[in-house]
């Protein structure tokens, strides 16, 4: 299978043009969820691909407004590329969104474009998760508030975490998707109140400041500090070694996920993720 058949087609790409400010984005990435816009200079035919930007490049580079130094570039393909090739790309890349470009934007591949060619039967998926599962679980506690659960996350450099109760029993998954749903990206602020934290409190974390009921950490982004047990999705999917790549694919589309946990019983043993299905491509 050909990228060309499994991508989403320029036709039904959103896109930011050139010149622009942040708020061309901003939209998209607050109030439709898309984690990142491909960015063109021109229109119809003299239309150009320039690059990418993201919810992170946001985040990261709060006080500039500019579009044209917001946007990064990454790895490109093309139509005739093969979704193995596609897949080997976006797993050395670390990129879950590549632009299909031959001298213009064609469209977009995505990580859930190649989930999909392997749930269909259209890509390898004869190996079983069990041997290419995520073994090193990235964890958090139900208690812990949504802000620090999303410095986690951030510095585990993972879009998801799943969550201990009491007995350090799974309760839970937190993904980032379910941050974002709470969350929103705001302008820079001075003087955004007192520090949530005491010296001594359980969960202090300097980088978050008090906004009134809700929290503000330094990267600019509103995070309400309830318990995490409040934002996780509780009813989690589970899957045994034995489930072949094609299963947890449809598993994956079905129940609109990027992870599920690996257990052996009830015992949590690992963590299939949809880039893992992509490396046993390769």
């Amino acid at each position: 299978m050909n990228v060309g058949e499994a991508m989403t087609p320029r036709s039904e790409v959103v896109t930011v043009s050139l010149p622009g400010t942040r708020d061309d984005v901003l939209e998209y990435l607050q109030e439709r969820s898309f984690s990142s816009v491909p960015v063109v200079k021109g229109s119809g035919d003299d239309e150009q691909y320039r690059g990418l930007v993201s919810r992170d490049d946001l985040i990261e580079n709060p006080d500039e407004d500019q579009l044209a130094m917001l946007m990064r570039e990454v790895p490109t393909t093309t139509q005739d590329t093969t979704i193995e090739e596609a897949a080997a790309l976006m797993v050395e890349q670390g990129a879950r969104r590549v632009p299909v470009v031959d001298g213009h934007l064609e469209g977009i591949v995505t990580v859930t474009d190649v989930v999909k060619a392997i749930a269909d039967g259209n890509a390898d998926g004869d190996s079983e998760v069990g041997g290419i599962a995520s073994r090193d679980v990235n964890t958090t506690y139900v208690d812990v508030p949504l802000t620090v659960a999303e410095r986690e996350l951030y510095y585990a450099n993972l879009p998801y975490a799943v969550v201990l109760d009491e007995e350090g029993e799974m309760s839970g998954v937190l993904t980032e998707v379910d941050i974002i749903e709470v969350a929103r990206v705001v302008e820079g602020e001075a003087g955004t109140g007192d520090s949530i934290a005491d010296e001594d409190d359980d969960w202090k974390w300097e980088s978050i400041k008090a906004v009134g009921n809700r929290y503000l950490p330094t990267r600019n982004v509103e995070i309400p500090a309830a318990p995490v047990r409040e934002f996780m999705t509780d009813e989690v999917v589970t899957v045994s070694g034995g489930k072949t790549a094609h299963e947890v694919a449809r598993m994956m589309l079905n129940h609109d996920v990027e992870q599920i946990p690996l257990v052996s019983g009830d015992e949590l043993t690992g963590v299939v993720r949809d880039v893992n299905l992509l490396e046993a491509l390769r």
